[in-house]
């Protein structure tokens, strides 16, 4: 089993064409019980350094139906990977352990997940300033912790809450 390190690349204008691909697939797959699918993660912001894995998000009507994806899943080659830390969504890897290409999460459309990865996204796409600091935080937290994916990951969410924060207070003030 490889460890998963922090790899990030420059900006890649096909990612956009790798999640349309994966999008087909799983839409394919899934069908009526998706009710949306949004590229999300650093890949979905241009410009923006990232590792290369695509994420997709799904969006359902019920959390509780996922289980009974797990075979169709699979034969787009989505393996359900069991994470205790995230109760309110499901999440698949395409590629081998470490290695993936693509995760896949699984969340109950319009819930808290879904709405804070929306607003994440759609805030960095906005503000390009927000986004290269994101950047910066990425690059030093790569730097640092090259080795160790989950520690790496984990130094980013105070970022990550600062911008959703920020993000809900302007929403808010437009109301």
């Amino acid at each position: 089993m490889t460890k998963p390190i922090v790899n990030l690349c420059a900006f890649d204008p096909n990612w956009e064409a790798k999640f349309e691909y994966e999008k087909s697939r799983i839409v394919h797959a899934l069908k009526d019980k998706i009710i949306s699918i949004e590229h999300i993660g650093s890949t979905s912001i241009n410009g923006l350094e990232a590792k290369p894995i695509i994420d997709i998000m799904v969006g359902v009507k019920d959390l509780n139906e996922v289980p009974t994806f797990f075979d169709t899943l699979a034969e787009v080659d989505y393996e359900h990977v069991p994470k205790v830390e995230f109760k309110d969504r499901r999440f698949f890897r395409k590629g081998l352990w470490g290695q993936g290409t693509s995760h896949l999460h699984v969340c109950e459309f319009n819930s808290d997940e879904w709405l804070e990865k929306i607003l994440f996204r759609d805030y960095l796409r906005q503000h390009p300033d927000i986004a290269e600091q994101y950047a910066i935080l990425k690059r030093t937290l790569a730097t640092e912790h090259k080795e160790d994916r989950s520690t790496y990951t984990k130094r980013k969410e105070p970022f990550i809450r600062m911008v959703i924060e920020q993000a809900w207070r302007e929403i808010e003030s437009e109301e």
